[in-house]
């Protein structure tokens, strides 16, 4: 349990770089509820992690300390990010069908190789993405997680002008999913059991807020919404988002739960995994060209146990950043 403090300092070599890589010395990695859930033990029956000992982290960012001799994209001093999915095989039919999210050989980064809560990392010049000029690595690192992850969710959805969408849960993901839904044309609710959440939900242009418990009331006045997105784990919020979309409605699960779904109602349920690096790329124009915002804190890596407890007990606004 993350009140045990399991995360411990220690030494480790640097990476030694191969001809098609790319050193990166971090300098911010956010801090993800996947990362928790690890910790604690919760996903070892999907094989997460997939190795012991392991350094956890995913959303990261830094600057390229050294160039393999193949790698043509990057150079020395360059900003660069690393996202979930660390690496690819490139033949399987979802790597040859444009969903290399899927792909069947995948290795995926503080999960099934050490990650982001360290000094340096080492990734293929293929995923590593450059890391836009206006934005400062406190910024950019939570767009290499909740942002492609909410970009792909909602895209996924097929929201679009007029439809009524719902968001449960306005923490890192949930919050970066409100503005990208809004940029469809979404009349978005926001549901949380936090006030500050409810209030940055407002702040990025929610065009309604409601705890849990007034949800009933606002749907009966403005009507049921087309679409849920689910980005709260509790069972009671998984529950209510389905009791609370509109007949043929559609129901983002972006958390791991056990949904009851009814049939008679003609829903559509899908999942979401993460981002390609095409929709990594897209991610990064939008946030460039400021369409949209990270609401983040900056903490020190030395207190990773402390901000993963506060992000346990519902503490963290937005999203934690772990700097040097």
């Amino acid at each position: 349990m993350i009140e045990n403090r399991p995360l411990k300092y220690e030494e480790y070599r640097d990476p030694v770089v191969k001809d098609d890589e790319v050193l990166v010395k971090i300098g911010a990695c956010g801090v993800c509820h996947s990362n928790l859930h690890a910790i604690e033990g919760d996903w070892k029956s999907i094989g997460i992690p997939a190795k012991l000992p392991i350094i956890p982290g995913h959303e990261i960012v830094g600057i390229v300390e050294e160039v393999g001799k193949a790698v043509k994209g990057f150079s020395v001093g360059q900003r660069a990010g690393v996202q979930v999915l660390y690496n690819t095989c490139g033949r399987c039919e979802y790597c040859l069908t444009g969903r290399e999210n899927l792909c069947l050989n995948q290795d995926t980064t503080g999960e099934s190789v050490d990650g982001g809560f360290a000094q340096f990392i080492k990734v293929r010049e293929e995923h590593a993405y450059a890391v836009p000029d206006n934005l400062s690595l406190i910024e950019a690192a939570p767009l290499f997680c909740p942002g492609v992850a909410a970009f792909r969710g909602i895209r996924r959805t097929g929201v679009t002008f007029g439809q009524k969408i719902a968001i449960f849960g306005i923490g890192g993901v949930g919050h970066l999913a409100l503005q990208f839904a809004k940029l469809a044309g979404a009349e978005v609710i926001a549901v949380d059991t936090g006030r500050a959440q409810l209030e940055l939900a407002e702040e990025l242009g929610a065009d309604y807020t409601a705890y849990p418990e007034q949800l009933d009331s606002l749907v009966s006045r403005i009507g049921r919404p087309d679409i849920v997105a689910i980005h709260a784990p509790p069972q009671k919020a998984i529950d209510q988002a389905f009791n609370t979309v509109k007949r043929g409605g559609v129901i983002l699960l972006a958390i791991v739960g056990r949904p009851f779904i009814n049939g008679f109602e003609e829903h559509t349920v899908i999942g979401t995994e993460v981002g390609t690096r095409h929709d990594m790329g897209q991610v990064l124009r939008l946030a460039e060209r400021g369409k949209i915002k990270v609401k983040s804190r900056s903490y020190n890596m030395s207190e990773v146990n402390e901000v993963l407890l506060k992000l346990k007990r519902g503490e963290i606004v937005g999203r934690a950043v772990l700097t040097p």
